[in-house]
């Protein structure tokens, strides 16, 4: 209804009705809509075809009430298949194995002030209702703008990995078959969740490490690895939410530059990475720029949203093209000119796999990922788009 009053649309209506006048015997009316039956219950399937797309909104308005739509990308109409709530700089992820969402989240009984409760939320895929909740103690679940690797599974999706900070930085262990809190493991200095091994988790630190977490069965720790300085903090530093190709996690450089870890083993390991050559622009340079600026298609290419204005400070821009980047030979092989400037982007696991693009207004753009020709544009799914997840 945009801004008008519910007041002034009643009196248009009422003017409308007085000077129509009276109704002619002959005058033609559409036939009635069936009744619709109240309440109505639809129904997903309990696993998402690969054009389903899983968008975080951050609902800017009202933080307190943020959610995730699920849409089909491959859809004409009707896009938007659902939603479910994510309240409070929550962080989600869905389970690969059950028919379940996983989200982190916090409420208060004043909306924002009283006591404050952090909780696992375990949502049913099918139905998109809530099946249960762990409280998570302490009040201490890390709150900040969506960060994918602040919620993570691990130990073959049967614990889930919650990132805090308080500012002291930890991770709570939540054993999701038996809906209790194992315990906690302390991160001095490191931030976020990158899993490792069958049972374990990196973390990036402040001083340019990377420490690997390995825990025994009851969810303990077992050992701590710290690796030595390879983020170049200060000159170049790494972007938190990494392309996955297998078990390889591609970061994006503020600069440009390409960094593989390796999470395959209970210790991560720095495989090296590479850097193509800058690209003046009247503006500045070519560099990356949104939120979520790098992801990976099923064939292990790389796509990184890019900002012809980049310079110190623009890495939260957005970009106007998507670089198309082959890390085997550490070359860029298509650019991918956007019609519309985007925030963040994912690639979906289709055989034909799309490349979809965030728009600040809530919109998607979609793109043939091996061609980059452009799709169609599915309007307004959100209002404040930020993580783009594939449904797996």
């Amino acid at each position: 209804m945009g801004r008008q009053s519910y007041g002034a649309i009643a009196s248009a209506a009422l003017l409308a009705s007085v000077f129509a006048g009276p109704a002619r015997a002959d005058q033609k009316y559409p036939a009635p809509l069936a009744a619709e039956q109240t309440p109505a219950t639809a129904t997903l399937s309990d696993s998402y075809p690969a054009s389903y797309l899983y968008v975080q909104d951050m609902h800017g308005p009202s933080l307190l009430d943020s959610r995730a739509a699920i849409v089909d990308v491959a859809a004409d109409a009707h896009a938007l298949k659902g939603q479910f709530q994510v309240a409070q700089f929550a962080t989600f992820v869905p389970s690969t194995i059950k028919s379940e969402i996983y989200v982190a989240e916090t409420y208060y009984p004043r909306l924002t002030r009283g006591e404050r409760t952090d909780v696992l939320t375990i949502w049913d895929k099918k139905t998109l209702t809530p099946k249960g909740e762990i409280v998570l103690p302490g009040g201490k679940r890390g709150q900040f703008v969506t960060q994918r690797q602040a919620l993570q599974l691990t130990n073959d999706e049967k614990w889930a990995l919650v990132f805090n900070f308080t500012p002291a930085s930890s991770v709570t262990v939540v054993d999701l078959d038996a809906r209790k809190v194992l315990g906690d493991i302390d991160l001095p200095g490191c931030s976020l969740i990158y899993p490792t091994g069958p049972r374990g988790f990196m973390s990036l630190c402040a001083d340019g490490t990377m420490t690997s977490i390995a825990l025994d069965a009851a969810g303990k720790l077992a050992s701590t690895v710290t690796s030595k300085a390879f983020n170049d903090i200060d000159h170049d530093p790494m972007f938190m939410t990494p392309a996955m190709v297998g078990k390889t996690a591609w970061f994006a450089t503020f600069r440009g530059g390409f960094r593989a870890i390796d999470l395959s083993a209970p210790v991560a390991r720095d495989l090296g990475g590479f850097s193509l050559p800058p690209e003046k622009t009247p503006a500045g340079e070519w560099r990356p720029g949104g939120w979520q600026v790098i992801t990976a298609a099923p064939d292990g290419k790389l796509y990184m949203l890019m900002n012809p204005a980049g310079k110190e400070g623009s890495h939260k821009d957005g970009g106007t093209e998507v670089w198309v980047v082959d890390p085997a030979k550490k070359a860029r092989v298509a650019r991918i000119v956007l019609r519309h400037p985007g925030g963040s982007i994912e690639v979906t696991r289709e055989t034909r796999p799309s490349l979809v693009v965030a728009l600040p207004d809530g919109s998607l753009d979609v793109y043939d990922a091996g061609t980059g020709s452009f799709g169609h544009t599915i309007p307004e799914v959100v209002m404040d788009p930020t993580m783009l997840t594939a449904s797996r």
